[in-house]
């Protein structure tokens, strides 16, 4: 007896990750993917980066924040090999956000897209995460390497790495955000 693969769309994924507790998953083109719970350099990070992002949106009205592995709909397929990737930071700029935010998997790519490398994170997901939310419409994308203390910023443009001298900045995404990339780090 040959057994296919069985492929989930978003909307059952929502249902299934309703029905688990400690579970952090992803879809990834219908796929079920398990994450690994984040450790304490990991949300120490994220922290740094989240509060200020989130003082500048709200100083400047600039839109929307989410933290915690929001789920975004990245890509709907006819096949119904859906990808639900969830972001350590997402900002949602204000002239988006109020049409496309809402209590279910967000429908929309971000404006900025921020994940933080884990020690169990694979290069080749990364990559493929990096080219979903592009071709999602996410205008630039954050991959912060703990370890390197550095940051690779991701556009349809191409890639750039920054290291700890260097000064983080918004671009016309988050126009007047910038930081020090050295100080996003715990010393």
């Amino acid at each position: 007896m040959i057994l296919e693969k069985q492929f989930i769309d978003a909307d059952m994924f929502l249902e299934y990750v309703e029905q688990i507790d400690d579970r952090i998953v992803e879809l990834v083109e219908g796929v079920i993917v398990d994450m690994s719970r984040p450790g304490w350099e990991h949300g120490e990070i994220l922290m740094s980066i989240a509060g200020r992002i989130h003082s500048h949106v709200l100083e400047n009205d600039l839109g929307r924040v989410a933290v915690g592995d929001t789920g975004f709909v990245l890509e709907r397929r006819e096949d119904g090999k859906d990808t639900v990737r969830g972001l350590d930071l997402a900002f949602v700029s204000k002239e988006r956000a109020s049409e496309h935010l809402s209590s279910g998997w967000t429908t929309i790519a971000p404006d900025l897209a921020v994940e933080i490398i884990s020690p169990s994170n694979k290069a080749s997901d990364i990559a493929k995460k990096i080219w979903q939310l592009l071709q999602a419409g996410t205008l630039m994308v954050w991959i912060v390497y703990p370890e390197l203390q550095h940051i690779a910023v991701h556009t349809n443009d191409g890639t750039f790495k920054l290291k700890e001298s260097d000064l983080l900045t918004g671009g016309d995404i988050l126009p007047g955000f910038e930081v020090r990339v050295s100080d996003i780090f715990p010393s």
